[in-house]
């Protein structure tokens, strides 16, 4: 009974998938089944008498070992002592299990800084960082292909200061280079080369590059394509150590991480367009604000001036009308020229860069009062303190500007109130008037659409949230909400 026992329970030992060892009192494999011998890379009988990773301490659960083929493997382990001084483990390989952790990890943290960032070189680098800090990667590089000849770097990691890269691998096409990147930004399908690194080296057509492709260590290359919306945007290269194949996981890996990429971008491109539209309606604001205001003086000058020059060609000249003439002529060039000042103003307001944001809106109320005589009324926290963010505070100065403007247009008020203060997890700016109309009541304040569209753009751009509508008893309220973090102000005000 007691030999079949005994029998049993090799036999179990024997089929556990799990790595079984015996330790002897100085920790060398004494005995070990088929399955320990597996993950640990060699041969049963050539680890007896070895000295084994694991050691006898309960604050540690995993150690690293070498296998016979070179790799790293990651090994959970448990172990426990015997009656003759020897010590019994189980252990099995976590390496996978943990490399898919991280990679997820990776993916978690690069959706973010894409999320957060707002910088496309910024974001990308943050994305290169994650991709080399898996394991078995030794270098990244995120290029942007506009076509064949046109390439940025958008990302690197591994190969240190590379910043005439684009120039020496242009260098090396001249040469007669094959970009194995290339086919794979145009085939829209992964590429995939072991021991790539040997043949750059050795061939060269690639001299212009061997110095920095020599600075890490690695040996097999994956080219990544980074696909948005059905096209390649990009490509992703990814250079692995000696001895790390990539295999399907990582392969998966990348291509989250190209996808990722790939949404920073096209989230580039569009925030451009955005730009570049904002810009246009700023532009024509400008110009029917010209048109309305210092142009219809100019013109106003020019016939007093015409009034003047008759009255002073006559023989007998009336001296009162005269005085009266050059009076006007001089309000109305005091008119065009406080415009004038407010117009550049607008286009680059100096408090904005010089005082923050709540400086440079109480200049332009005091600005636009004197002009219009709208009471216009700022409130802020005295110790609300802005740290950078200056792209955003001026989409917020616009902002306030429109709704001013659209105000002094269109609402027949006679009073606004704009309040800027920190509402966690925002900032919010709201410009409250007492006037009348509403979007889609007739009234005037309809024409308001492409200004509204202009500060939705302009808060939407940095994560916030942009509403406008009429309030309940009387007048108009806009507000825009942005995230705190993207204007350096802190939460706690």
């Amino acid at each position: 009974m007691y030999e079949h026992k005994r029998d049993a329970l090799a036999a179990l030992v024997e089929v556990s998938a799990d790595g079984l060892a015996v330790l002897d009192a100085q920790l060398c494999f004494a005995c070990l089944n088929t399955a320990a011998a597996r993950l640990l890379g060699a041969d049963a009988v050539e680890l007896v008498g070895r000295p084994a990773p694991f050691a006898p301490d309960p604050t540690k659960e995993s150690v690293r070992w070498s296998a016979g083929d070179g790799r790293q493997r990651e090994l959970e382990y448990r172990i426990a002592p015997l009656p003759d001084g020897g010590h019994a483990v189980w252990f099995r390989d976590t390496t996978d299990i943990r490399r898919q952790q991280g990679r997820l990890t990776a993916i978690a943290r690069a959706a973010s800084s894409v999320a957060e960032a707002y910088s496309l070189p910024a974001t990308l680098d943050a994305v290169a960082r994650e991709i080399v800090m898996s394991p078995g990667i030794s270098a990244v590089q995120i290029l942007s292909v506009d076509d064949p000849t046109d390439l940025r770097v958008l990302g690197m990691a591994g190969f240190g200061s590379a910043p005439d890269f684009v120039a020496r691998l242009r260098a090396c096409r001249q040469r007669g280079a094959h970009v194995r990147f290339l086919d794979a930004f145009n085939s829209c399908k992964p590429v995939v080369e072991l021991h790539r690194k040997p043949l750059v080296m050795s061939d060269p057509v690639w001299e212009p590059l061997q110095e920095i492709m020599d600075r890490p260590d690695w040996d097999a290359f994956v080219a990544m394509p980074m696909i948005v919306r059905g096209r390649p945007v990009g490509v992703i290269n990814a250079y692995y150590r000696p001895g790390e194949d990539p295999g399907p996981g990582s392969l998966a890996f990348l291509e989250a991480m190209a996808d990722q990429a790939a949404v920073a971008v096209d989230m580039a491109a569009l925030l451009a367009q955005t730009r570049d539209r904002a810009q246009s309606a700023e532009r024509r604001r400008l110009a029917r604000d010209l048109h309305d205001s210092v142009v219809q003086q100019l013109f106003s000058m020019r016939m007093q001036a015409k009034v003047l020059r008759r009255q002073l060609d006559r023989p007998d000249i009336d001296h009162a009308s005269v005085r009266r003439s050059a009076e006007e002529l001089a309000e109305l060039a005091a008119g065009a020229l406080a415009d004038l000042r407010l117009l550049v103003f607008e286009l680059r307001p100096v408090d904005l860069a010089e005082h923050g944001l709540v400086a440079a809106l109480r200049a332009h109320a005091a600005s636009m009062r004197a002009r219009t005589g709208l009471a216009i009324d700022v409130r802020a926290p005295a110790e609300l303190r802005f740290r950078g963010g200056q792209d955003v505070q001026e989409d917020l100065y616009r902002v306030v500007s429109e709704a001013l403007h659209n105000v002094v247009k269109h609402a027949n008020a006679t009073s606004v109130t704009v309040s800027v203060a920190a509402e966690a997890p925002d900032l919010v700016v709201r410009i409250v008037d007492d006037g009348t109309g509403g979007m889609d009541d007739g009234s005037p304040r309809s024409r308001e659409r492409l200004g509204l569209m202009s500060m939705r753009e302009r808060t939407e751009r940095w994560g916030g949230r942009f509403e406008a509508g009429p309030c309940r008893q009387r007048g108009w309220v806009v507000q825009a909400a942005v995230p705190l973090r993207r204007v350096g102000v802190e939460p706690s005000l």
